[in-house]
C-alpha cells in the first residue's frame, strides 16, 4: 500500500468490493491525483488522511468501480429525452395523451419526433396511423419503438415521404399494410428510410445537449464508461462527442462504435480509419465498429436457422434478414479486424450469432490471434453449438439482461414465433459463463433502462424489478437455470465490460495505480435478498476522484 504523502480523497468505514481477480473485500480506499493509491483495512487508509483530504465516511455503504455500459446509445438517448418521449408510458391512450400535449407545447415544430413507444401494446406489435392522425393531423409524425427497429407515422408523414400502396417494400425492411394495401402506419427496418430522409436533422447544439442530458443522467446510474453502439452514419454523433470531449465536458469513458454501412463495400474501411483518427479527444476514442447483423424477433427480421411460426404454430416461409450476406461478412471482419478495429456485432437470431461468429473465426485463421477484443451484443438467442465458440473463439457475449424476463413483448411477440425449443435458447447467461466466455453487459438504452442495478436484479433472479414499466408478464422467472450469481453480474457491469471497452488497465476494478472512477450505493448488495438488487441506489459518483453525481445535490 502506497504511503508516500497524504490523499487527496479517502473513503473510510465502509464495504468495498475490489472487483479485483480474487474478488476481494476492504474497508477503505484512498486516492491522490485521480489514482488510486492505498486499497485496505479502514486504520490503513485513516494513515494517508491529512488536512486537505476529503472524507467520504461510508457508513457501511457499498464501494465498487464505476459501472461501465459494453452497448448503448447514449448521445441519441440523451437527445430523445428532450423530445417526445414516450418511454415511460405502457398504452396507447397514455401514447396519445404525450403526443398531443407534446404537440401543443412545440407549435413550432415543423415535425413531431420521439420515442419509447412498445410493440407488445399493439396488436402483432404494429401501431396503426390513425391515433396519431387524431391528435396530430397538421403536422407530421415520427416515433421510434423503443427498440429502434421500427417507426409509427401518422398519414401526413407518410404523405411527405410518397409512402403508398405502389411503394416497394425495401430489400431490408417492410411496410405495414392494411387490407387494401395502403401503409398502416409501421414501418420496419430499411422500410424507416422511406420517411426518415425527410425529417429535419439536430442541430449540432441540439446533439450536444442531448449528450449533455445522457451523460448526468448515466452518472446519477453510478455509470463512468460506456461504448456507444453507433456513432456515425444514420445516428451522426461522431462530431458531437469529439466537440464535446474536446471542449472537457466529456467526463465519462466513451468509446464509440463507428457505423458499418451495409449498403457500402469494403471501400469504406478507409474512411472508418480516418474516423478513428480523427476521433482521439479527450476521454473519447472511436475504435470499434459496428455491425448490425440482423434485426428483432418481435418484427420477425431477426436471422433464425428455422423458419419463424405463424399465428397457429406452423412454420412460415420466414427466416428472418442478414443484413450482411454471410460470406461477405466473413471478408469484413477480416478486413476490419487486420486494420486493428474491434468489431462490435448486433446478432438477435441464432442464424445471425453463428454467422457472426463464423466472421470472426475466419477472422482469427487469416490474421492470427490478437488482442482486438470482439464483441456480439444482444444474443437474444443463441443455438446450443455455438455456445463453447465463444470461449474457443476469444469472442465476448455482450448481453442486455433486463430482456430476459416474462413480460408482454416475450410472451406475445417472441415465445410463439420461435416455438418452445427455440425460446429456451434465449438469453443463455448461465450457459456462456459456464461455458467459459467473458459475459460483459450494457443496457442498449433507450431500448430499455440504462440503470444497471435493475439489468443485475434480471441477470441474478430472471424477474422484472417492480418499478418496471413495462407490464403484461407472468411474474414467473424466465428460464430460471440461465440465472447468473451477483458476483458474475457485477463483473458484467464492471471489470468485463471495462475489457471490452480496453480500458481494464485503467478501471473496472478497485486496485492500487488505476483511476479513481467509483460509485457508492446506498446498501451493500451481498446483505439482501437477490430480490431486492433493484431497489438499491447509487448516491455518489467518482470520475478521476471527482464527483461527477451526488444524490443530496450538485455534484
Amino acid at each position: 500500500m502506497a504511503r508516500n504523502g497524504t490523499a487527496d480523497l479517502a473513503f473510510v468505514n465502509g464495504r468495498v468490493y475490489t472487483m479485483d481477480a480474487a474478488r476481494r473485500w476492504a474497508g477503505g480506499v484512498a486516492v491522490r491525483e485521480g489514482r488510486i493509491v492505498a486499497v485496505g483495512i479502514d486504520a490503513e487508509v485513516r494513515e494517508l488522511i491529512g488536512p486537505g483530504t476529503n472524507v467520504v465516511d461510508l457508513g457501511g455503504r457499498m464501494l465498487l468501480p464505476g459501472f461501465q455500459d459494453a452497448h448503448i446509445h447514449a448521445a441519441a438517448s440523451g437527445l430523445e429525452m428532450l423530445r417526445c418521449n414516450l418511454s415511460d408510458a405502457y398504452s396507447l391512450p397514455e401514447y396519445e395523451r404525450i403526443v398531443r400535449d407534446y404537440a401543443a407545447a412545440h407549435p413550432d415544430d415543423a415535425w413531431i419526433v420521439g420515442s419509447g413507444w412498445s410493440m407488445d401494446v399493439f396488436p402483432s406489435g404494429n401501431p396503426p396511423k390513425e391515433p396519431l392522425d387524431g391528435v396530430v393531423a397538421d403536422r407530421p409524425v415520427r416515433l421510434w419503438s423503443r427498440d429502434g427497429h421500427s417507426v409509427w407515422v401518422n398519414s401526413r408523414a407518410l404523405e411527405i415521404a410518397g409512402v403508398t400502396r405502389d411503394t416497394p417494400d425495401p430489400a431490408d425492411g417492410w411496410i405495414v399494410r392494411a387490407e387494401d394495401r395502403e401503409p398502416a402506419g409501421t414501418l420496419h427496418e430499411g422500410a424507416i428510410d422511406l420517411v426518415e430522409r425527410h425529417v429535419p436533422e439536430p442541430s449540432a447544439e441540439d446533439r450536444i445537449d442531448g449528450l449533455r442530458t445522457a451523460q448526468t443522467y448515466l452518472h446519477s446510474l453510478g455509470i463512468t464508461a460506456w461504448q456507444d453502439a453507433i456513432v456515425g452514419g444514420h445516428d451522426p454523433t461522431f462530431d458531437t462527442y469529439v466537440s464535446f470531449a474536446r471542449s472537457g465536458e466529456l467526463t465519462a469513458r466513451v468509446v464509440g462504435a463507428l457505423w458499418w454501412d451495409r449498403h457500402r463495400g469494403l471501400e469504406q474501411v478507409e474512411d472508418l480509419i480516418e474516423l478513428r483518427e480523427r476521433s482521439l479527444a479527450g476521454r473519447f476514442r472511436a475504435t470499434s465498429v459496428k455491425i448490425m447483423q440482423d434485426g428483432v424477433i418481435e418484427n420477425l427480421t431477426a436471422a433464425v436457422l428455422e423458419p419463424y411460426l405463424d399465428a397457429d404454430g406452423r412454420p412460415t416461409g420466414n427466416r428472418g434478414k442478414s443484413f450482411v450476406d454471410p460470406e461477405e461478412l466473413k471478408s469484413v471482419v477480416t478486413r476490419l479486424d487486420a486494420e486493428g478495429f474491434q468489431v462490435h456485432v448486433h446478432a438477435i437470431g441464432e442464424r445471425a450469432v453463428r454467422e457472426a461468429l463464423d466472421g470472426i473465426e475466419m477472422a482469427r485463421q487469416t490474421n492470427g490471434p490478437n488482442d482486438h477484443r470482439h464483441h456480439i451484443a444482444h444474443i437474444q438467442v443463441i443455438h446450443p453449438d455455438d455456445l463453447p465458440r465463444f470461449r474457443e473463439l476469444g469472442v465476448v457475449a455482450n448481453a442486455q439482461p433486463l430482456w430476459a424476463v416474462n413480460e408482454g413483448q416475450m410472451l406475445h411477440l417472441t415465445i410463439p414465433f420461435l416455438g418452445a425449443e427455440r425460446s429456451s435458447w434465449q438469453y443463455p447467461f448461465g450457459s456462456l459463463v459456464r461455458s467459459g466466455a467473458t459475459l460483459a453487459m450494457g443496457s442498449d438504452w433507450a431500448v430499455s433502462s440504462p440503470n444497471p442495478l435493475w439489468e443485475m436484479h434480471v441477470a441474478v433472479h430472471r424477474t422484472a424489478p417492480s418499478a418496471y414499466e413495462y407490464g403484461g408478464g407472468t411474474g414467473e422467472p424466465f428460464l430460471p437455470d440461465e440465472r447468473i450469481d451477483l458476483p458474475t453480474a457485477l463483473a458484467g457491469f464492471t471489470i468485463n465490460s471495462a475489457y471490452v471497452n480496453h480500458l481494464d488497465h485503467l478501471t473496472g476494478s478497485i486496485e492500487v495505480g488505476k483511476r479513481a472512477d467509483l460509485a457508492v450505493l446506498d446498501r451493500d448488495l451481498f446483505e439482501h435478498p437477490v430480490e431486492e438488487i433493484a431497489d438499491a441506489s447509487v448516491i455518489l459518483t467518482f470520475v478521476d476522484g471527482e464527483r461527477v453525481y451526488d444524490a443530496e445535490g450538485p455534484a
